[in-house]
């Protein structure tokens, strides 16, 4: 059996279907042929991350961290430039 690709758009709406209760989540999890324990997974994650919905800054993890990485190398070639001009006095 193939497992399935569920988008995050796709998450968000079994998640949110569960979470209004109007179906019982094993009927649910049927509907959409996800198993009870990645239903539960995914309203825990959704539950634990939701408030980022709502944070003012729009940069992801990933953006933030790339941020970081480009900052961090800057700062090498700038340490690296300094130290070649030192250099090139020295002789």
């Amino acid at each position: 059996m193939q497992r399935r690709q569920w988008t995050s758009q796709q998450k968000f709406q079994i998640v949110i279907e569960g979470l209004k209760e109007q179906t019982e989540i094993g009927k649910l999890c049927a509907k959409y042929q996800v198993s009870q324990t990645q239903y539960y997974k995914w309203r825990d994650q959704f539950l634990k991350y939701g408030y980022q919905a709502f944070e003012t800054s729009n940069t992801s993890k990933k953006e933030q961290h790339l941020q970081d990485q480009v900052k961090k190398l800057k700062q090498l070639v700038g340490d690296l430039t300094v130290e070649l001009k030192k250099n090139e006095f020295d002789y």
